[in-house]
């Protein structure tokens, strides 16, 4: 994760801005948490105000993008977290189980530090509704390779509450479908550096060329016209928040 995140980490902090609205969900999941480690924490995206918040992350280049006055950071991975037993009320992790190269060990570590909660943000690599794919079908062996299914989190943390998390049409945060009803941004060679999805599956120009092509010609809007109508939908994003008590 180190390694490729010292790549994609280059101007991430600036493709990569927290959206208020998912930000509250995941405040609101951590409960009545005071202190929380943010695992996999990036360039401080989602760290919660108002808690004693500290902040884990292997990639030195997405320490480097933390603004000033973010919680305090350890680098290291999730797999071994340099923390005591029960050192935290809970343990957040948001968009980043995928790069973990034990996810068992991971959640056990999660589970180890924190006394009374788990919150992770992820994406149910069940979820068929993605437009996205039309053009980078190698998406979908992705996701199913490196997200782990629903039913993972209830093995290795116990009974979870599992919340599907609406993505706005105006997301801020530009993760890998942020952008369904903006087709047009996934032109954008920037904006495609800023999802590891798109470093890591073949076909990635031809995708945008046929993408740019149904654009022009109205393919698109004629098989999606709908999507345009709505202020947020189900991309397959999910809350997962686990009572270890």
């Amino acid at each position: 994760m180190s390694v490729l995140y010292d790549t994609i980490g280059i101007d991430y902090a600036n493709l990569r801005k927290p959206d208020l609205r998912i930000a509250a969900q995941i405040d609101a999941a951590l409960g009545d948490a005071q202190s929380v480690l943010n695992v996999g924490a990036g360039a401080g995206s989602y760290e919660p105000a108002g808690r004693a918040v500290t902040a884990l992350e292997p990639s030195a280049e997405m320490i480097a993008q933390r603004p000033e006055g973010t919680a305090p950071v350890v680098q290291g991975p999730a797999e071994d977290l340099p923390f005591a037993d029960n050192s935290f009320d809970a343990a957040m992790a948001v968009l980043t189980i995928h790069h973990w190269s034990d996810k068992a060990r991971g959640l056990a570590e999660m589970r180890r530090v924190a006394r009374n909660r788990a919150v992770l943000l992820t994406y149910d690599p069940a979820f068929r509704g993605q437009w996205q794919t039309e053009y980078w079908p190698g998406l979908i062996g992705l996701d199913d390779g490196a997200m782990p299914p629903m039913a993972f989190f209830e093995e290795h943390l116990g009974p979870v509450d599992t919340q599907p998390v609406l993505v706005p049409h105006d997301c801020s945060d530009g993760f890998l479908y942020a952008y369904w009803r903006r087709p047009q941004a996934y032109l954008d060679p920037r904006i495609r550096k800023g999802s590891s999805g798109f470093w890591m599956i073949d076909g990635v120009e031809e995708g945008a060329q046929r993408l740019q092509a149904d654009l022009a010609s109205g393919a698109w809007a004629a098989r999606h016209a709908a999507l345009l109508e709505r202020e947020n939908a189900d991309m397959g994003y999910r809350l997962v928040i686990a009572d270890l008590v």
